[in-house]
C-alpha cells in the first residue's frame, strides 16, 4: 500500500492537536487539502482517506471514528484508542485515584435511573472511590486493602480532577447544567459501554445514555432523542413502539406540517387570472345595472361597448394586475 500523503498527516495532525472535531469542522478541513472536494459530493474519495489512515494506524491499536454526542446529536470525528480498559486511555495522564474517581463518575452517569445520563456537581463530588481499586497484598495472607492514595482522595482534588475531565472533553457539562459524558468518552468507550449491561437504542443500536423511554412503563425500547427525531421526520411514519404505545412528540420536532397552510403552486392566483376575474365583475355588474333600469334608460350598445373599454383599461390599471405589455396593447387598442 502506498504510504500516507501530507493530506492524511494533516488530517490525524489536526485530530491529534486539537482532539476530536465536529463533522462540519472535520469536513471543512478535508474540503480544504483536497482543493475544495466535499465530502457530501466526493463520498468515495473522502471514505478511501479514512480507510488508508485506518490501515496503518490498526499496527499502533489506533483508530480514526467517528461518534454523535448523545446530549446534543452532533457527529464529531477523533482518534481513538481500541483497547477495550478506560485505564489504558487515562493512564498516561492521570494518576490511579483520579481514574478510579472517572470510573466511579462514569458509572453513576450510565446508570442513571431518569435515562438523561448525566449527574448533579454535588452527586459527581460525593462519588465514592473506595470500591473501584481493590489491591490484594496475597503474599501477606491478609486481606484485601486500599491505597492510601485512594482513601486519602480529598473533596479538593476530586473538584479538580472533575475540571481536568470536563476539558479534556470525557466529561462535559449538559444543556441543563449537570455532568454528563464527553465527547472523547462516547469515542473511546463505545466497547466498553455496549459490554456493561446499558441498553441500546432500537433504531441505531448504540448504547443509550441519554434518551427517551417508551412511555409504556412495561416496556423496555429506548431511542435517543435524534434517532427519534429522524425516525419520525416523514409525515406517513408511524409513531407507534414494538408494544403499541404511540411515541409522544419532543420537544421541537419537525413534525412535518410547516408547509400544510402553503398554497400549491396551482393554487396560487397569476397576474392574468386576476385580470380576467375583474373584467368579468365590471361587466357582470354593467350589465346588471342597465337592466334594472329600464327599457327606457337602457344604454344602446356602443355605449355599453364604451363602458366595457374603460372598465377593462381601470382593471388593467391595477399595479398588480396586468403587466406593462398588457397595458400598452389596451392603449393601442384605443387611439386605433
Amino acid at each position: 500500500m502506498a504510504p500516507l500523503s501530507w493530506r492524511h498527516h494533516t488530517l490525524l495532525q489536526a485530530l491529534l492537536s486539537r482532539g476530536p472535531l465536529s463533522e462540519r469542522d472535520f469536513h471543512a478541513l478535508f474540503s480544504a487539502i483536497s482543493g475544495g472536494k466535499n465530502p457530501a459530493t466526493h463520498r468515495h474519495l473522502f471514505n478511501d482517506t479514512l480507510l488508508k489512515i485506518n490501515k496503518e494506524l490498526t499496527y499502533l491499536q489506533f483508530e480514526l471514528r467517528a461518534g454523535i454526542n448523545q446530549y446534543d446529536g452532533t457527529v464529531y470525528y477523533g482518534v481513538v484508542n481500541n483497547i477495550a480498559d478506560e485505564e489504558s486511555k487515562l493512564g498516561s495522564k492521570f494518576s490511579v485515584p483520579q481514574i478510579a474517581f472517572y470510573k466511579g463518575l462514569l458509572e453513576a452517569i450510565v446508570h442513571e435511573a431518569g435515562n438523561d445520563g448525566s449527574i448533579t456537581n454535588i452527586d459527581a463530588l460525593n462519588t465514592r472511590i473506595e470500591n473501584q481499586v481493590v489491591i490484594a497484598d496475597a503474599s501477606q495472607g491478609s486481606q484485601s486493602r486500599l491505597p492510601t492514595s485512594i482513601t486519602n482522595f480529598s473533596l479538593s482534588q476530586k473538584e479538580k480532577t472533575l475540571n481536568e475531565l470536563i476539558q479534556d472533553r470525557w466529561l462535559s457539562y449538559t444543556p441543563t447544567g449537570k455532568i454528563g459524558l464527553g465527547i472523547r468518552s462516547f469515542l473511546d468507550l463505545r466497547s466498553w459501554l455496549r459490554s456493561n449491561d446499558i441498553p441500546s437504542c432500537e433504531v441505531c443500536n448504540e448504547a443509550c445514555i441519554k434518551a427517551s423511554s417508551c412511555p409504556n412503563e412495561g416496556c423496555n425500547v429506548r431511542i435517543h432523542v435524534y434517532c427519534l427525531k429522524k425516525k419520525f421526520s416523514q409525515r406517513k411514519a408511524s409513531r407507534a413502539c414494538g408494544c403499541g404505545t404511540e411515541w409522544p412528540r419532543l420537544e421541537g420536532e419537525d413534525d412535518g406540517a410547516e408547509d400544510v397552510n402553503e398554497p400549491e403552486e396551482d393554487q396560487v392566483p397569476s397576474a392574468n387570472q386576476h385580470s380576467r376575474t375583474r373584467r368579468r365583475g365590471v361587466k357582470s355588474e354593467l350589465v346588471e345595472e342597465n337592466e334594472r333600469a329600464g327599457p327606457s334608460a337602457r344604454m344602446t350598445r356602443r355605449s355599453l361597448r364604451s363602458s366595457k373599454a374603460e372598465a377593462v383599461e381601470a382593471a388593467q390599471e391595477v399595479p398588480s394586475a396586468a403587466g406593462p405589455s398588457q397595458s400598452t396593447r389596451a392603449s393601442k387598442r384605443r387611439k386605433n
